[in-house]
């Protein structure tokens, strides 16, 4: 088991696994304080290979690997991997490409919707994973011997799941269903999020067109505030205010001091007077720019990339 914490060894870790048609891939982070991912460890493995990588050692350089994830000649192998590709995303403004989605493909062979790592390789290779070191703080150093064998083990057991699951995809002639879903993954605009459609994340409950309107622009706004500040939503502004303040619809701050939903003396602050700012532009919007609503009460989040396609899918499979 190595763990790379230097810039040379990461290049020769690189160069090892390019030789590989495939590789698997997975990343330890924490976002709970952040509205970006914080990167803390990066696990590889190729057919016979494996490595651990630590993006917080001092002075280390990840363009090695972001070459690696760029190779258009490997099959980047993730289970559940939107979170993973969004952080190189993010770190490298690149998408890996191709890849391969475990998660996605045992959809597609019949192993239900959604189904996780763990169970995945239970079913497959009748192995059990312990994830007692999941929660664990992986920005925290040294990092134990029980976290890096936990971490280790996502992308070995991962290229057994990877061999079976191609498998049965070239036998149940499905393989084409599949690539259609990764072009989805590797779409960038799967990870961008545009503040001025912030408000297509949420379910929400509003009673009008123009309490939606006072909706969009809100999330538009607590959108930015996230990003530019690096914290999470909620912690701008929570889901439930946001609900509240839309279908109320106050335009002072001593009317916002009324709603139950904010802290008791929120109304004094900066972000109370951007809010009511945010409420009047939502007001004042042209309607016919705002979708109608469902039964004039219920407002569904966007669907996901694959939920309403592979639930489709998951009926021929019956």
């Amino acid at each position: 088991m190595q763990l790379i914490t230097d810039s040379a060894a990461l290049v020769d870790a690189c160069s090892a696994l390019a030789k590989f048609e495939y590789v698997t891939v997975d990343t330890e982070f924490l976002r709970e304080q952040t509205f970006w991912p914080q990167l803390c460890l990066i696990q590889m493995a190729g057919p016979d290979l494996e490595f651990l990588i630590d993006p917080l050692a001092p002075s280390i350089d990840l363009q090695p690997f972001f070459e690696l994830m760029a190779n258009p000649s490997i099959v980047k192998v993730f289970h559940a991997g939107r979170q993973d590709i969004e952080i190189v995303f993010s770190k490298a403004g690149l998408i890996p490409e191709p890849i391969f989605d475990t998660q996605v493909a045992a959809m597609v062979c019949g192993f239900g919707e959604s189904v996780g790592y763990v169970n995945l390789v239970k079913k497959v290779l009748s192995i059990d994973v312990d994830k007692g070191a999941r929660f664990t703080d992986w920005s925290r150093r040294p990092l134990s011997r029980k976290q890096l064998e936990y971490a280790l083990g996502d992308v070995t057991h991962l290229r057994d799941v990877y061999h079976f699951l191609v498998n049965e995809l070239e036998k149940s002639g499905r393989s084409h269903w599949l690539t259609e879903e990764m072009a989805a993954l590797c779409a960038p605009e799967t990870y961008v999020t545009k503040p001025e459609d912030a408000w297509k994340r949420l379910k929400m409950r509003v009673k009008s067109k123009r309490a939606l309107a006072v909706m969009m622009e809100l999330a538009a706004w607590r959108e930015e505030e996230a990003q530019s500040q690096n914290v999470p939503r909620n912690r701008v502004l929570r889901d439930e205010a946001l609900y509240d303040i839309a279908n109320q619809s106050p335009t002072s701050v001593d009317k916002l001091a009324d709603l139950r939903s904010l802290s008791q003396g929120f109304a004094k602050s900066q972000r109370a007077r951007e809010i009511i700012d945010a409420v009047k532009r939502g007001r004042d919007r042209d309607l016919s720019s705002v979708p109608s609503l469902k039964n004039g009460r219920q407002l569904s989040a966007e669907a996901t990339w694959r939920a309403s396609r592979l639930r489709m899918r998951q009926i021929f499979l019956l």
